[in-house]
């Protein structure tokens, strides 16, 4: 079941506010994704922005791995397991992608854009690595959430380099409303839950703010 599908059920409670959060500042809300999804995107920014994911999520252990090793949240053990197995189709479908795409576009000011997309990565694994009883759980469950956003740039770049987008396997949104809510049993975890998702949807955004400034400076040549 989509997010916009679960989101439209009317959830209340933990899963209402998390999935109102994604819908509202997820990536799939970004002007400029919804320039590249509009069927007019140059290849190269396409490719750019497969490369910068690859940077941010395509690295072992990834964030999934990190929130399963660091979860004190005993309901949440099988829904990390199954997102961890998940996000391993997808790095490797990402790799595939960037093999795919050839380098990675020349642009202007490309040592601050790495060292940028890298305290980004920093941030996201300090948020799944967090002690706060939640922060990770919610992290997680922001990164599977706001994903489809993603992939739907990804599959895009995919069938124009000729690749067959596979089946994402990571937990649906209904299933995952369903674990938010057996998971926020108490304020202060709710409130760990909702602080991981924002800061993980900020960070997406703020990869998505860079990649748009790279397409600026490279121009239209």
């Amino acid at each position: 079941m989509p997010l916009e599908t679960v989101r439209s059920a009317g959830l209340s409670g933990a899963s209402g506010t998390l999935i109102a959060l994604v819908a509202a500042d997820g990536s799939a809300t970004h002007p400029y994704l919804a320039r590249l999804t509009s069927g007019v995107a140059m290849l190269r920014d396409l490719g750019d922005l497969a490369h910068q994911i690859c940077l941010l999520h395509a690295r072992h252990p990834d964030l999934f791995e990190l929130a399963a090793a660091q979860s004190r949240q005993p309901a949440a053990a099988e829904w990390l397991a199954q997102a961890t197995r998940g996000f391993a189709a997808e790095r490797a479908y990402l790799v595939r992608i960037v093999a795919a795409a050839g380098p990675m576009p020349s642009t202007p000011g490309q040592a601050a854009s790495e060292a940028a997309v890298t305290a980004q990565r920093h941030a996201l694994d300090m948020l799944a690595q967090s002690d706060r009883n939640g922060c990770a759980d919610g992290t997680a469950i922001a990164l599977a959430l706001d994903w489809p956003g993603i992939r739907s740039v990804l599959d895009l770049l995919a069938k124009r380099l000729g690749i067959e987008p596979p089946e994402c396997l990571l937990p649906p949104a209904f299933e995952t409303a369903t674990v938010i809510d057996v998971l926020a049993g108490t304020l202060p975890v709710e409130r760990a839950m909702v602080f991981g998702a924002q800061q993980t949807l900020a960070q997406h955004r703020g990869l998505i703010d860079l990649l748009e400034a790279r397409a600026s400076a490279r121009g239209r040549d």
